[in-house]
Formats: C-alpha cells, sequence, structure tokens
C-alpha cells in the first residue's frame, strides 16, 4: 500500500478517534440502564423540616432497599428548591425534563408548584409521584396518567380533623387561609363537611404566601366572629406561628378551639408539648404507630436538624420503593419510553411498605391507605423525646379518601 499524506492524516484521524467510540457507547448504554429521579421541594424555607433534604434521604433508602441497583440498574437522584414558587419549580423541572431526561420528579409540596409540574410530566409523559402537596384536586379534575398523589390531601384532612371537630360541637367556623390553592381547597372541603354535618362557616381571611410571620390581626378577625372553631388551613411554619400567636392572645382560654388542619410532627416539636397538647390532627403516618414504622425510622437514621420523619418523607420513600418494583416489572426501556406505561403498571400492583401498610392506587391515582386521627399529648402523658401522639381513632383506607365517583377525574369512567 502507497502512503502518502492524505492516508497518513487520515489514518492518525480515525486512530485519534478509536479512543472515543467505546466510552460513547458505554456512556448511551449507562444513560439507557439508569433512572433519574428528581426531587423538588422547599430546601430552605417553612416546609424544610417536613420535607426538604429529609425526602431526598427517604428517596435514597427507598433505592438501597428496593436491591435494584445490586441487579445492574443505575438510579441517580437529585435535590433541589422551588422556594414554593411555581415559577421556580416549574424552570426546574423544564430543565430536568427537557435538558437532562430525568424520569420521576418526587414530593413537591406547596399545592401550586404542584399542579404547574403536574401539567409538565405529563406533557412530556414522565412520572409524578406527589407526596407532599395536599390539593385534592390532584386526584380530581386535575388528575394525570403520569401523576399518583402519594401520602395525603385535604379531603382526607377535612373527613378526618374537621369531622371530629364538628362532631365534638364545633358547628360555627371561621377559616384562616394560605391564599394559595392548598389553602383554598383546605378551606373548600372542610366546608363542604362543615355545612353537611349541619354547621356553619361564619367567615374566613385569606393569608398572603408565603412571608407571613404575624397573624395576629387574622386571628382578632376569627374571634370577632364569635366562632367556635377557628379553622388553620395553613401548614408548617404558617401553622406554627398561628398557634404560638392564638396562645399569647389566650384565646382558647375563652373557650374558641383551634383546629390545626394540616399539623405535622414537626409543627408538634417546634411548638411544644405546653402550647400543642390537646391539638386534634390526622396523619397516614406516625414513626411510632408500630413496628413497621419504628423499624423504618430506625433504618432511616438520623434526619437533618434530628427531627423524626414526617409522612410527607415517609411518602417520598414509599412512593419511588413501589416505583421501582413497577420498572423492573416491565423493564427499564419500557419505563423510561412512557411514564404513563409505568404508572399504569405501578396501579397494577398492589403495594406493601412499612410506612403504610398494605395498600392500592386507584384509577384517578389516588393512593389509598388508612388514616389516623391523634391527640397531642400533655407534657405529662409523653414518655421522652418525639414521643407525642396519641392514637384516638383509625380510618379504614376505604373511608379516609373521598370516593373515586365523586372527584369529577377524567380518567375514571362512572
Amino acid at each position: 500500500m502507497a502512503f502518502n499524506r492524505r492516508t497518513l492524516l487520515a489514518g492518525a484521524a480515525a486512530g485519534a478517534a478509536l479512543p472515543l467510540v467505546t466510552p460513547l457507547r458505554h456512556a448511551r448504554a449507562q444513560a439507557a440502564n439508569t433512572i433519574r429521579i428528581g426531587v423538588l421541594n422547599d430546601q430552605s424555607g417553612l416546609y424544610r423540616d417536613l420535607s426538604g433534604p429529609g425526602s431526598t434521604q427517604a428517596v435514597r433508602l427507598a433505592i438501597q432497599e428496593s436491591g435494584i441497583t445490586t441487579r445492574g440498574v443505575n438510579v441517580e437522584v437529585v435535590e433541589a428548591d422551588h422556594q414554593n414558587r411555581p415559577d421556580v419549580g416549574s424552570t426546574v423541572v423544564r430543565q430536568w425534563l427537557d435538558r437532562d431526561n430525568f424520569d420521576v420528579i418526587v414530593d413537591v409540596p406547596t399545592s401550586s408548584v404542584a399542579l404547574a409540574v403536574n401539567t409538565l410530566v405529563r406533557e412530556r409523559n414522565k412520572v409524578f409521584l406527589c407526596s407532599g402537596a395536599a390539593t385534592s384536586d390532584l386526584s380530581g379534575p386535575a388528575c394525570s396518567p403520569n401523576t399518583i398523589h402519594w401520602t395525603y390531601d385535604t379531603w382526607m384532612l377535612a373527613r378526618g380533623t374537621g369531622g371530629a371537630m364538628v362532631a365534638a360541637g364545633g358547628r360555627t367556623w371561621f377559616f384562616i387561609t394560605a391564599d394559595y390553592a392548598f389553602g383554598h381547597a383546605l378551606e373548600r372541603d372542610v366546608s363542604a363537611f362543615v355545612r353537611n354535618a349541619g354547621g356553619q362557616v361564619v367567615g374566613s381571611v385569606r393569608t398572603p404566601f408565603p412571608g407571613t410571620t404575624d397573624f395576629s390581626s387574622f386571628l382578632l378577625q376569627a374571634q370577632q366572629s364569635r366562632a367556635q372553631v377557628i379553622g388553620l388551613a395553613n401548614a408548617g411554619g404558617d401553622t406554627i406561628n398561628s398557634i404560638k400567636q392564638a396562645a399569647e392572645f389566650g384565646i382558647t382560654r375563652r373557650g374558641t378551639r383551634l383546629a390545626g388542619l394540616l399539623v405535622f410532627i414537626t409543627d408538634v416539636h417546634a411548638l411544644g408539648l405546653p402550647t400543642s397538647q390537646g391539638l386534634v390532627l390526622t396523619e397516614t403516618f406516625y414513626w411510632d404507630l408500630n413496628d413497621r414504622t419504628r423499624a423504618f425510622t430506625q433504618r432511616l437514621g438520623r434526619m437533618p436538624n434530628d427531627v423524626r420523619p414526617s409522612m410527607v418523607q415517609a411518602g417520598c420513600y414509599s412512593a419511588v420503593l413501589h416505583y421501582l418494583k413497577a420498572v423492573e416489572a416491565m423493564g427499564v426501556a419500557a419505563a423510561k419510553a412512557s411514564g404513563a406505561a409505568a404508572v399504569e403498571r405501578m396501579k397494577s400492583i398492589p403495594t406493601s411498605d412499612d410506612c403504610f401498610g398494605e395498600g392500592t392506587i386507584r384509577p384517578d391515582g389516588r393512593k389509598i391507605h388508612a388514616a389516623y386521627l391523634f391527640q397531642v399529648k400533655t407534657p405529662q402523658e409523653s414518655r421522652g423525646p418525639w414521643d407525642y401522639y396519641k392514637l384516638l381513632q383509625t380510618i379504614p383506607a376505604n373511608e379516609a379518601f373521598r370516593p373515586v365517583t365523586e372527584g369529577n377525574c377524567p380518567l375514571v369512567r362512572t
């Protein structure tokens, strides 16, 4: 073979390119066999302790305990702070889905952010495992074949805490409501329970979200209404501040009852038992409920700020664990190709884990499991750190959530 400058250059170019072929093919093969999970929540604000880095920790435990990575599947986890703003959350999710090829979005407290993510994920045919947001619209008018609403919702809270307060004689209500999708949905759902039981809503006031720290004027409006119950349709730091300031004003000493409609164990911890004792609340997970929940909490290990896991963080673990079961059942390629198909496979498999026990997923995307009505212990009743709840009632799974035929979900044929 004759050698000339052209053939030498071509040979050099080919030789230089050869080492790149194998890594490029390897990278593509690895990407095809990799599930990418984005944990989106409040990493720095009023929902940080109940969600935040603890949710990411719970997701990582689910991946580990699924065993999927020991069977050749790669799983990557990235977290981001949506700052409780729909525009910020939407920007992050667009980048994750459009540029970085993420397959699953997890958690997303703040219902206005979750509703925006719900739309984006459906448009791109990925998967949304919602643990943190409360609005029952996610399994109602806004239901999606790509979304599962996992842990709790506003209808469940209304059924639990709202129903208990009405049954205890709270017939007239005034709402202090966070002015965004979650607060609106919670006020709506609790109001329906109050009215259906023969009670009356005498008024409400909307508080700016986020950023409100002084609830004194709103509490005084509620007190002046002479309502028997002040319903706090807020969460996290807003609930903590509302209850603290109500105690400072002596509102409950005058016979008015406070209904914390969404209270997390981290809120009780922040308030302390002397302030929060006697509160009635509804949750779907409590770390000290039974042997299985205690075992999960022990395996999860030390949490950020030394908190015990919230039901939101437990929901992130449970949802990702079940999603990975579906991935193994259908194969990584099929799960990545269609988020709707992955969600459909999840619906076809009964759920089981240490956080929520046995459950199912309905056609409207609502995850079904029991809920629990708790009362916060007195300081004398508590046996030690984080021993905060006593169980009043177990609400069976088939009663805890809105009937599937009443949610106006387009996916449900009636």
